[in-house]
């Protein structure tokens, strides 16, 4: 990139870091404390839904945290997005746990393990799930698309706007794939119901596919320290 990262933290960021810390709380006090011998095996068998859930919440802070760090756009609409974002990572914290909770209990012997959800309970529970995907990430795309339209005013260049175009496609790879995660869930036929949250898997292939073609075009791309400068005033 033209420009390093910024080192300093703005106000902005340290109160989306403590959100995102708050998430991260409502996790931790999901969790009951022990009080038999059945019910810290129940905990243990708990771990890998806990596990995941602190990873999706981890890698959504780090996504958050590139983009300000690079682009911050720190204007009104920006504050507005991202507090969207900040929403429903609070809101989609105990479904998450559900659905993670929900997948693992198939496979691991669990004590206090969550109902079994009929087919059509598991369709539904996995559009809410895709839904919640598809805004989150929605989020990031909207981000970035407000950073390229101040692109001028933070004084973008040539290979940062490549950049911020390169990310943003990322997310919006993002998108489809929970789109396509709740077309499954919502209109295909019943017995594909298990195969909404397994389609997420398709993020692999396409974020790779994705790197792929932003990396034939990066050749083109200078490494002009200046900001790119046209004719378009900055919003």
């Amino acid at each position: 990139m033209g420009r390093f990262p910024r080192e300093e933290m703005t106000r902005l960021e340290a109160f989306s870091d403590a959100v995102f810390g708050f998430a991260l709380t409502l996790l931790v006090v999901s969790l009951d404390v022990p009080r038999s011998y059945d019910e810290l095996m129940g905990i243990m068998a708990g771990f890998p839904s806990f596990a995941c859930c602190l990873a999706l919440l981890i890698w959504l802070w780090h996504e958050h945290n590139v983009f300000f760090r690079r682009f911050n756009p720190h204007d009104g609409i920006t504050v507005l997005i991202n507090g969207a974002l900040l929403f429903l990572v609070l809101f989609y914290v105990y479904p998450l746990k559900f659905m993670f909770d929900s997948m693992f209990a198939r496979w691991v012997n669990v004590p206090r393990p969550p109902e079994q959800m009929a087919l059509w309970q598991l369709a539904n529970a996995s559009a809410v799930y895709a839904v919640g995907f598809v805004l989150m990430m929605l989020m990031f795309v909207l981000l970035y698309a407000r950073g390229y339209a101040r692109r001028h005013a933070i004084g973008l260049t040539e290979r940062d706007v490549f950049e911020l175009r390169s990310l943003q496609g990322h997310h919006m790879v993002s998108v489809s794939v929970g789109l396509i995660a709740m077309a499954i869930a919502l209109w295909g036929p019943l017995w594909s119901a298990p195969f909404s949250p397994m389609s997420l898997s398709l993020m692999g292939p396409g974020h790779f596919a994705w790197a792929l073609y932003r990396s034939k075009r990066e050749g083109g791309i200078r490494n002009d320290p200046q900001p790119q400068a046209d004719a378009a005033p900055s919003v």
